[in-house]
């Protein structure tokens, strides 16, 4: 103890006081009209990684967004065609359609028109405007018609959706009408990094520094809280209060020749097939559960589709099956 503590009294304490660790906090570093930086901390150690991977999936296939799906062009039967006085061809024209970028107004599905008479370029801007969207990019080159007798008129359709649907899976379209890839999503690119931070004394924590790139029509703060939201809705799924019962429905007991049936053995289309596969499905009894709105939401799967499905499985006896049994009982 020196004079001075003896002196007044003091009492000095060797330990260093304890500093409280703030809230787990997110503010923006950089923030433009198509990119933004985010930070979030303090986090615990191994949270950072578990939320940056789960935002990141989220925001590249969960947000919603709208996309041209399907192309009416006049004068072209097919998408091999050439329209006269159009430098590209419609194979080309139909890929640039594919970087035209809408903004939802109105969250319905709706059609879109150009109509264009002679000699010059056509940009995204050239689209005629409706009250349901409005064009991002108008910029973007769509096609250029190199003869004063070039006319070109479209007939687009747009439609919300998310994440990506190839042409190929669009349900079959009448003569002339040519499917689109539809690229729903607006988040363009997400990437996230973990970086080791100290809190006070002792607490080694972690930082999220999260970066994403959009098409202009969300903007990044909008893109990562609809990300976050949409993974809410999702939790709250599994969030189950303490004295609630989960209940599993039972199915009785299939016979080894349908429980073993593989879902070629159906008889359903090469494309329904494919779609079934692609979601992991391999035996026929694993649809059985499956509601109506949960096939079509299998990308690929319409209501065509699944009528056929419905049809094929009672054919089969799998519905008799389970209804001669509950009777029974």
């Amino acid at each position: 103890m020196t004079m001075l503590e003896q002196m007044y009294d003091l009492q000095v304490s060797d330990e260093t006081p304890a500093v409280p660790i703030p809230e787990p906090a997110m503010r923006a570093v950089e923030e433009a009209e198509d990119y933004g930086k985010f930070v979030i901390e303090p986090l615990p150690n191994g949270r950072a990684q578990t939320l940056g991977n789960s935002l990141r999936r989220m925001l590249l296939g969960a947000i919603g967004g709208a996309a041209v799906t399907w192309v009416r062009i006049e004068g072209v039967p097919h998408e091999y065609a050439q329209l006269p006085g159009m430098r590209e061809d419609v194979m080309d024209f139909l890929l640039n359609l594919k970087g035209l970028r809408v903004r939802p107004l109105s969250g319905r599905a709706g059609r879109l028109r150009i109509e264009i008479d002679g000699q010059g370029e056509v940009c995204a801007g050239d689209v005629l405007a409706t009250a349901d969207f409005e064009i991002v990019n108008p910029g973007h080159h769509l096609a250029t018609l190199d003869s004063p007798d070039a006319r070109l008129s479209v007939e687009m359709m747009v439609e919300p959706g998310t994440g990506y649907r190839a042409a190929a899976e669009v349900e079959p379209l009448p003569t002339g009408t040519l499917p689109v890839d539809a690229v729903f999503s607006p988040a363009r690119k997400a990437n996230y990094t973990v970086e080791s931070v100290r809190v006070g004394t002792g607490a080694n924590m972690e930082r999220l520094v999260i970066e994403v790139w959009t098409d202009k029509a969300i903007s990044p703060v909008d893109a990562l809280k609809a990300a976050a939201d949409t993974m809410m809705q999702d939790l709250y799924l599994v969030t189950v209060a303490k004295n609630d019962v989960l209940e599993c429905p039972t199915w009785p007991p299939l016979p080894p020749a349908l429980r073993n049936m593989r879902i070629e053995e159906l008889g359903l289309t090469a494309r329904t097939q494919n779609a079934l596969r692609r979601r992991g499905y391999k035996l026929a009894h694993e649809l059985i559960t499956l509601s109506q709105s949960d096939l079509m939401s299998i990308r690929g799967v319409g209501k065509t589709s699944v009528d056929e499905l419905m049809e094929r499985l009672e054919e089969m006896g799998f519905f008799a099956e389970h209804e001669d049994t509950e009777a029974g009982t």
